[in-house]
């Protein structure tokens, strides 16, 4: 698709918070917390296990997955798939971001910290099983690293670890940033639809522009971006980037 079938303005004011957060072709990391922030107080206890390093990551990862729609579109080479999962995937690391920073109280902020992370090192481990790796020196195997987060937990005497599945974290962010949760839940279900090649989203989020007839009867259709579908997308993106730059600062920042 050209660019001739999309006109896509409404990403601009999610491009122009991407491109303030580049500099010298990087984007700016948030900053570590301050030792007397509440950010830092939250991660006293967790060691290597901080949410701290868990957000920054989800921040930068977030940023890159925009940033790459945008170069996308100002080299005019938009299809009909990349935008909704180029978004997903900043919608799904913004939230996290503000997941981790919004628990109610602090047990419950690091149990979601060690919880991700707990989910983190199994998926290391699984790869580890995959390539026959094992660590070699001191270093320790994903399956140790978890044992050691479930014994971090069990010592600050919080409740169970549990997997962190993707749609509840963004159910419970959208709140946090003023967003009705089944509308995001509802935007991302259509994005992952199209990232994992299902059907049914070309029917509800696509716009057939042509039917184009093969040599045995069929027809194959053209499908373009439904940009009224993949505007809520961006804009809660858009929302969630900003959200998540304000609270990690408040509570970042020296009390």
């Amino acid at each position: 698709m050209s660019t001739r079938d999309f006109n896509g303005s409404y990403l601009l004011p999610l491009f122009g918070e991407v491109e303030q957060a580049r500099t010298d072709g990087a984007y700016r990391q948030l900053p570590a917390p301050a030792p007397a922030s509440s950010l830092a107080t939250d991660d006293a206890p967790l060691g290597a296990y901080a949410a701290a390093h868990l957000i920054r990551a989800s921040y930068t990862a977030g940023l890159a997955h925009a940033d790459a729609l945008r170069r996308l579109t100002e080299a005019g080479e938009i299809d009909p798939t990349s935008p909704w999962t180029l978004l997903r995937g900043a919608l799904e690391n913004f939230a996290t971001g503000l997941w981790l920073l919004d628990g109610t109280g602090r047990a419950e902020r690091r149990r979601r910290a060690l919880s991700l992370w707990d989910e983190d090192m199994r998926n290391r481990h699984q790869h580890e099983q995959d390539v026959g790796h094992l660590p070699t020196g001191n270093g320790m195997s994903g399956a140790q690293r978890r044992a050691e987060i479930r014994a971090l937990a069990d010592h600050l005497a919080l409740a169970p670890l549990t997997r962190p599945g993707t749609h509840q974290i963004l159910l419970a962010a959208a709140p946090a940033a003023g967003l009705t949760a089944v509308k995001v839940g509802a935007a991302w279900r259509a994005a992952s639809g199209f990232a994992h090649g299902r059907y049914w989203p070309n029917l509800r989020a696509s716009q057939p522009r042509a039917a184009i007839p093969g040599a045995d009867g069929t027809h194959t259709v053209a499908l373009v971006i439904d940009e009224d579908q993949h505007r809520p997308l961006a804009d809660y993106c858009r929302i969630m980037l900003r959200r998540l730059q304000e609270h990690y600062h408040a509570r970042a920042q020296a009390r």
